[in-house]
């Protein structure tokens, strides 16, 4: 093994591990991009293959401005996008006139087990000021969705443009109570169509 140490601390020319110790690699798997689309859903590839999937969303914005960006899972091949789910959800937010800035739990947005959509990123701007410069980006996190023992964590992390111009970085997480292998995963918005944005899956070994 080779490990070269840099005077800025950065360190290069790692050629082999010790033994016992194992890298991780981010495998991406599929891209969607919404054009006006009304969900973008993932029905393949969500098995286990991988431990953990991550969907990063890249400038997603609603053609409905101030909509609320959410997802829901489903087993097998059903289409119902109805599990159970319990989560919570806080955001810290800042005016863009600085007349504004806050760190709260938001229990509005969180769900006892319920059936709903849980939202990930709520009241999203779409650029109807005329700049075009509202929108949301982030990852989420799903844990082991192919267990047949446990329930399924996920968690999530997005910043977006709010519809009344402010910053908010928002996180939430909870779990799918449910023991049955997760293979679905859809994405809306509670109001119109998904207007632009990329969504990435990637599965980490």
């Amino acid at each position: 093994m080779s490990i070269n140490v840099c005077n800025d601390r950065s360190m290069a020319s790692i050629t082999s591990l010790p033994s016992g110790v194992t890298g991780s690699s981010l495998v991406l798997i599929s891209t969607q991009t919404a054009s006006s689309s009304s969900t973008i859903d993932f029905t393949s590839d969500i098995d286990s293959t991988y431990k953990e999937y991550i969907f990063k969303f890249i400038n997603i914005e609603p053609a409905t401005d101030g909509a609320d960006f959410s997802f829901q899972v489903e087993t097998g091949t059903n289409s119902d996008y109805n599990q159970t789910i319990t989560s919570s959800y806080f955001r810290a937010y800042h005016h863009e006139a600085d007349n504004g800035a806050a760190l709260e739990y938001v229990t509005g947005k969180d769900l006892a087990q319920s059936t709903n959509f849980q939202v990930l990123a709520g009241a999203v701007g779409n650029g109807a000021d005329g700049n075009d410069d509202e929108c949301a980006s982030g990852k989420m996190h799903l844990f082991n969705p192919s267990s047949t023992t446990f329930v399924k964590h996920f968690t999530s992390r997005i910043n977006m443009y709010e519809n009344g111009n402010s910053c908010h970085t928002i996180f939430v997480g909870g779990f799918i109570n449910d023991t049955t292998a997760i293979t679905r995963v859809r994405f809306k918005f509670s109001s119109g169509n998904i207007a632009t944005g990329d969504i990435c899956l990637y599965g980490i070994l």
